[in-house]
């Protein structure tokens, strides 16, 4: 048996905080977790890592809305497109992420979700682990189409989500949708039954259709404030809707771009970490250089100066955002704790896409997928599923 012992680290599990603690891998999986002093017995065979007061160890982050880095995009609907996902995400503090897709024709999402669910049933742990697949769109509102192809925008179907259910293996856990599109309340009730998280997105609802939607079973919105009618006093919108309705939980690309500071803590304010997510909404030039990349079959300007990817017309097209940037903007943005950081960054995602039985939190029987950081947030390890798949040289 392998086993692997982090010691003498602050340590944030999800549940408790250890000052001075020690995490303990066994293969592929959390042994234990606890004070130093709790320590077991260290055999000859084992691999100590001491890291002192340089580092903090906490849950690895989980990203239920990513399409894509490294060159690579979910839509490409290749494994190899996957790998490299996986592969360019530990770097950033990532353990597990959902393959996310676009709008684009029936035939190509099809696609896209076999080609996710055939690479969940043979991928190893090199890299972060594909969850499942956040399906975003082709359910949307036309009007709050933002990068999305407004040609492949369709009304929400149950019919046809359940063909991509089942092309899929079931292993879509994450639909935007606008629920306020005919037929979208009956398939939110569709996807809740079946235990997929319906999320209201590229929405134009006002207050009245949000709480019909959230009544029945819309339970997370996607990228507050981007796509979606905005705030108004008098009429609270989409984003006020979701922002005031304690069962919704809301994602945030907290890249400095697609939401301003002060509004980021706006929402912070009003949801309290309990009720956010943040995401990257990465696209295939993360990582890369400028240029010009596709997303969803349109194309994408790429100004790494200003850390903006955009359509020709100026509309943001998803972002190159590292996850660990996110979370150094979202301390920088509100004075939240690490403690917090946790809670958005991996409890609320694994909570939302039911694998919390598994992930989001380090505590013995979960998978071993940990991020250990240094005072300022840059990324010194990340172990996913018990393997310690990046590292900066400054720890080797």
């Amino acid at each position: 048996m392998s086993r692997t012992f982090l010691t003498q680290a602050k340590i944030y599990t999800g549940e408790a905080f250890f000052p001075e603690g020690f995490l303990l891998i066994e293969n592929d999986q959390i042994a234990a977790v606890g004070r130093m002093e709790e320590l077991p017995d260290i055999k000859a065979e084992d691999k100590v890592i001491e890291l002192h007061d340089k580092a903090t160890v906490m849950p690895g982050f989980i990203d239920v809305h990513i399409h894509g880095a490294g060159g690579a995009d979910a839509m490409d609907a290749t494994p190899e497109a996957l790998a490299t996902i996986s592969s360019a995400l530990p770097k950033e503090g990532t353990t597990s992420f959902l393959a996310t897709t676009m709008s684009t024709n029936r035939d190509q999402i099809t696609a896209a979700v076999q080609n996710v669910a055939a690479y969940m049933d043979n991928q190893n742990t090199a890299g972060a682990e594909v969850l499942g697949i956040h399906l975003e769109g082709p359910f949307l509102n036309p009007k709050r189409a933002g990068a999305q192809d407004p040609g492949n925008i369709i009304e929400p179907s149950i019919e046809l989500f359940q063909k991509w259910i089942e092309a899929g293996k079931h292993q879509i856990k994450l639909v935007t949708l606008a629920p306020e599109q005919e037929g979208g309340c009956e398939c939110v009730q569709h996807m809740a039954s079946l235990q997929v998280m319906p999320s209201i997105g590229h929405s134009d609802a006002v207050y009245a259709e949000v709480e019909k939607a959230v009544q029945h079973g819309v339970k997370h919105a996607t990228h507050l404030f981007n796509g979606m009618r905005g705030l108004h006093h008098r009429e609270a919108g989409t984003a006020g809707a979701v922002l005031l309705m304690d069962e919704v939980k809301v994602e945030m690309i907290v890249d400095g771009i697609h939401i301003a500071s002060e509004m980021v803590k706006l929402a912070y304010k009003l949801k309290g970490a309990e009720g956010i997510v943040l995401i990257t909404d990465a696209m295939r030039a993360k990582g890369l250089g400028a240029g010009r990349y596709d997303l969803g079959g349109q194309e994408v300007i790429v100004d790494t100066e200003k850390g903006r990817a955009t359509l020709e017309d100026g509309t943001l097209a998803g972002s190159i955002l590292k996850y660990r940037d996110a979370v150094a903007n979202m301390i920088d943005y509100t004075g939240c704790s690490l403690d917090e950081i946790v809670t958005m960054a991996s409890v609320n995602p694994a909570k939302q896409i039911n694998v919390f039985d598994r992930k989001g939190s380090l505590s013995a029987g979960k998978d071993a997928d940990i991020v250990v950081v240094d005072d300022s947030l840059e990324i010194l390890m990340t172990f996913c599923r018990g393997k310690m798949v990046y590292t900066r040289s400054a720890v080797e």
